[in-house]
Order: structure tokens, then sequence, then C-alpha cells
């Protein structure tokens, strides 16, 4: 970002108020009006301190464990996995989020295949959508079953590993 483009968006989100100070101007976001990687990096946020304050539940010491834990959860293999499993409770509507969260134009982990991160991308517009429209109810339950869905396939993937010689 050039300083630039850095200044005209402080001098956007910032107007004097007479007082030397400064408030800050905010307008409500209409998420079908936004880019569906915008969506996606909002959702992503999320997703990340969803993740982050569940694990919590299990682990309050050992910020490195918590760390590594949490980017595991939240890659785009596992969130890949967590879409497919909560498909069928989705709506249409959440459906359509997700597909134009998936079929946009974006840069490819190395970490996944190109089908599972476009996925991802897909999840994380589906949450970034619920947190814009403030529909907090929904945005927590679907958090919540794909917290669910993962961990459960992690904890199934350690075990069958530990079976093997």
């Amino acid at each position: 970002m050039t300083f630039e483009h850095f200044q005209k968006l402080v001098d956007m989100m910032f107007v004097p108020d007479g007082a030397g100070g400064a408030l800050q101007r905010y307008q409500e976001v209409n998420p079908r009006s936004l880019h569906p990687l915008v969506l996606a990096y909002i959702g992503d946020a999320y997703f990340h301190l969803f993740v982050r304050g569940r694990l919590l539940s299990y682990e309050q010491n050992k910020v490195q464990v918590l760390n590594q834990f949490s980017a595991q959860m939240v890659s785009a293999v596992w969130q890949d996995k967590a879409y497919h499993a909560l498909e069928p409770m989705l709506t249409e509507e959440e459906i359509a989020v997700y597909k134009r969260g998936r079929n946009c134009k974006s840069r490819v982990s190395k970490s996944a295949s190109v089908a599972q991160y476009h996925s991802s991308t897909g999840f994380e517009a589906l949450l970034g959508t619920l947190y814009l429209q403030e529909d907090n109810d929904r945005l927590y339950e679907i958090a919540e079953a794909a917290f669910q869905v993962i961990s459960k396939a992690m904890m199934e993937e350690v075990a069958a590993g530990q079976k093997q010689p």
C-alpha cells in the first residue's frame, strides 16, 4: 500500500469534531455489495478468533500449543472438510454466498489443493457475511458446528495414526 493510499483511508475514516479530537465515521456495510474476498477476509478473522476462544476450554497456559492447534484447525484443508459436513444444514441463500466466495479468483495456498482452498474461501465468505449481517446466533451455530466437525475429524486422524505401526 502506498502512503497516499494509506492517507486517503485515514482521511475517509476520521473527521475532526471541532474540539481537536476525531470522530470515527461509520457506515453500514451491505455484504452483498462486497467482493467475496473481502467477506472471506472478515470470516477468516472471525473463525480464527472463535477457534482460539474455544481452545481456551482445553488449554490456558501454553500459547505455542494454542497457536499451533488453532492454525491447523483454521487451515483450508479442515475448513473444506467442515463445509462439506455442514452443507446439509445450510439454507439456499447461505450456499449461494459460499459458492460466490468459492468461485472468485484468488491466490492458492501451497498447503491445500486448489479445490480445498477455494472451498475454504467460500466457507469464510459465508462466515463474513453472517458477521456483517450481525446474524450472531446463526454465525455461532455454524462456527460451533464447524469446530465440532474439525476437532472430531482431527482426533479420528490422530487415533488412526496411532493404530498403524
